[in-house]
């Protein structure tokens, strides 16, 4: 296991992460991994720009985890009246299945109750990813069947099926 710590993003960090965020999620390098949505999606999953408006906004974190100077993962809080939505969750795809996912998990939480005094965190993970669902609920996440349409941004992503749906998941905190 590697050396990690964990650190609030900065504006500059905003390419770093939008590389690794679509490197993860999308393409032949997400492939690497088992978090890779490049079987039901094109495109891209983020850009500098947004990244770096989620770093700026005054409700949001950007937490990374690194290992010295490498950013390996990161994730996004979002405070919402009493919970924290967990958004853009990536790690490295080659250094998925270390458990670095889970250390930063388990720190966003952490972060998500000391810094907000949220009573829960909760996420939207498309439907069909049973395997990243199932991860999510060893780690504590239940699903509420609330579902609604994945969001259409032609300009970033193009779908590769139709129907594509994303499902709330929430954790008591």
């Amino acid at each position: 296991m590697p050396s990690l710590f964990f650190r609030p993003a900065l504006a500059a960090d905003s390419a770093s992460i939008a590389a690794l965020a679509n490197s993860a999620y999308r393409g032949d390098t997400s492939r690497q991994g088992w978090t890779t949505e490049a079987d039901l999606l094109d495109g891209l999953r983020t850009t500098a720009a947004e990244v770096q408006h989620l770093i700026e906004s005054e409700h949001c974190v950007i937490l990374l985890c690194m290992n010295g100077n490498d950013l390996i993962a990161s994730v996004c809080l979002e405070k919402e009246a009493d919970a924290a939505h967990v958004g853009l969750f990536v790690v490295n795809p080659a250094m998925q299945g270390l458990g670095v996912g889970k250390q930063l998990l388990t720190y966003a939480e952490s972060y998500a109750v000391q810094h907000w005094s949220v009573k829960k965190c909760c996420m939207h993970v498309i439907t069909l990813r049973h395997e990243l669902i199932a991860f999510y609920e060893r780690r504590g996440y239940r699903r509420t069947g609330m579902v609604k349409t994945f969001p259409v941004n032609p300009d970033m992503w193009q779908p590769k099926m139709t129907g594509l749906q994303l499902e709330l998941l929430e954790k008591p905190l």
